[in-house]
């Protein structure tokens, strides 16, 4: 009887101390965890509406990563207690910060795809990669080469046997490599008064940069104030 009262008791010691463990989350961690969420959407914003790559997030990646972990403890311990509400309170929250998570990685790797050789010929858009980006990166563009070599080049004469240039004849250059349209438009909000800056170099743009306002520009000449973090596209 003594060995079954201690096995109750360290059950709901147990219990007691998931619940705690809960409050102690929604207390501390509820407000980093919006802050985050809030910085992972405006970055995935970011990303899906920039026609290049854009720096790698290490750092937020890795912090939402091991809250969503928590996250997911913390629904094993409601599961425990039977509370069905904070369950599916804390499964929400879980799925939207999966589906944020996952949609930035997966806008990143669309455009790995779609740029492959330009990103690994530009050492600035390189060391915007993660490290398992630039793994994935070198092992795409190995596949792609072989994959041109043994279905189309191999018929073709030696002239046009690269999948770079047009033809080794006309030029020296490969001008067969997919880049982005960085002269492209986009929506973009000022997150900061910036005052009058300058959309070219002969000074014969300028534009006014205002709080929260709203502007169309073209996107190479703001790239910089994206990366700085200074506007953000929408």
């Amino acid at each position: 009887m003594e060995v079954a009262g201690a096995g109750a008791r360290d059950e709901g010691d147990s219990i007691d101390g998931a619940i705690r463990d809960v409050g102690s989350f929604d207390e501390v961690g509820a407000d980093e965890l919006r802050s985050d969420v809030d910085l992972l959407r405006r970055v995935w914003q970011n990303e899906k509406c920039a026609p290049e790559i854009l720096p790698y997030e290490a750092t937020l990646v890795e912090r939402v990563r091991e809250q969503i972990q928590l996250m997911e403890n913390i629904e094993a311990f409601a599961t425990e207690i039977k509370d069905d509400l904070m369950l599916s309170l804390y499964r929400m929250d879980v799925n939207r910060t999966l589906f944020l998570l996952r949609s930035y990685l997966r806008a990143r790797l669309y455009k790995i795809e779609k740029f492959p050789i330009h990103i690994v010929d530009n050492a600035e858009l390189w060391d915007r990669l993660s490290e398992h980006e630039q793994e994935y990166t070198n092992k795409y563009c190995e596949i792609l080469a072989k994959h041109f070599e043994q279905t189309v080049l191999i018929r073709l004469p030696d002239q046009y046997g690269s999948m770079l240039k047009q033809t080794s004849l006309a030029s020296e250059e490969n001008d067969m490599i997919t880049q982005p349209q960085l002269n492209t438009f986009v929506f973009c909000r000022s997150r900061g008064a910036i005052g009058s800056f300058q959309l070219d170099d002969k000074g014969d743009e300028a534009v006014d940069l205002m709080t929260d306002d709203l502007y169309i520009l073209r996107y190479k000449p703001v790239r910089k104030l994206l990366v700085t973090d200074k506007i953000e596209l929408i």
